[in-house]
């Protein structure tokens, strides 16, 4: 059974890093792409970032230049790098782990930006 489990979050200044971690047990083999997304209170789910199976990867407008997303197959893991974070960054972000079949999605985790 596939298990989608994100880490990471928590309470930053604005200006600060911080790393998600979206980790994948029972990989399936027809995976293709693991995709960040965040949801702010009140707000829409939205794209942040998606890796593909062949490592391409691609970038909401309004986090290119700060946030990097990679992965490490030997650990089943997908990372997203927050860097520069600013006060609307805030939301919970999931990953979201996409087969031929379906999709799998994690609990969240909260990032908060804040002085």
């Amino acid at each position: 059974q596939v298990q989608v489990v994100e880490s990471g979050g928590g309470l930053v200044q604005p200006g600060g890093s911080l790393r998600l971690s979206c980790e994948a047990s029972g990989f399936p083999s027809d995976y293709y792409a693991i995709a960040w997304f965040r949801q702010a209170p009140g707000g829409q789910r939205e794209l942040v970032a998606v890796i593909t199976s062949g490592g391409i990867t691609n970038y909401a407008d309004f986090v290119k230049g700060r946030f990097a997303i990679s992965r490490d197959n030997a650990k089943n893991t997908v990372y997203l790098q927050m860097n520069n974070l600013k006060p609307e960054d805030t939301a919970v972000y999931s990953c979201n782990l996409y087969t031929s079949v379906r999709t799998y999605w994690g609990q969240g985790t909260q990032v908060t930006v804040s002085s």
